[in-house]
């Protein structure tokens, strides 16, 4: 196995209707599922924070574990998933990045099955997916962001432009799912 798919935070907080939706982010549900179909190995993270935490300082309370928020999007296919990350689980501001979690470390569990090639999807584009493919770049892996199957919170117009560009800048290539 050289390539694998990291579906990135697609949880319901995340998406319209939760605590920290990002605009249309349910959009790239359907984009990953048909994605899925071409990887045998696909990772999904999930933030997965306590009740109280320094992290919520900074955003509204999301994806506290095991509620609603924090399960994945329904839609999402689930029984593709081979592994979940779980990140942001102590009380400290961290968990952008899925190689941040605490369960296993994501680095090792690529690496010990042979991947070489990592293709990120999820949300958001300007944090939890950007932080993941710089890390990702960081570790040795060929980064791949699928421009499609991402969404960005934009607390700011233009981050998510931003983002791709600092991922661009940092090697990672950004591709459109039809070219997957």
């Amino acid at each position: 196995m050289s390539r694998a798919l990291l579906v990135v935070d697609v949880q319901n907080d995340f998406c319209p209707g939760g605590a920290l939706a990002v605009a249309n982010g349910d959009r790239v549900v359907p984009v990953i599922n048909a994605l899925m179909d071409k990887f045998d190995l696909i990772v999904a993270t999930q933030d997965w924070h306590p009740d109280k935490s320094v992290h919520f300082g900074k955003w509204p309370v999301h994806c506290v574990r095991d509620t609603h928020g924090a399960d994945l999007h329904p839609a999402l296919k689930r029984e593709r998933i081979t592994s979940y990350m779980r990140k942001g689980t102590k009380d400290v501001d961290d968990g952008y990045s899925a190689f941040e979690a605490t369960n296993a470390d994501l680095a090792s569990f690529l690496k010990a099955r042979g991947v070489t090639e990592l293709y990120i999807t999820g949300l958001a584009t300007d944090y939890c997916v950007k932080a993941s493919a710089l890390d990702a770049v960081k570790q040795g892996f060929r980064t791949v962001v699928v421009e499609d199957a991402i969404a960005s919170v934009e607390v700011k117009a233009g981050d998510g432009e931003r983002a791709l560009a600092e991922m661009r800048d940092a090697g990672v290539k950004i591709v459109a799912s039809q070219n997957v």
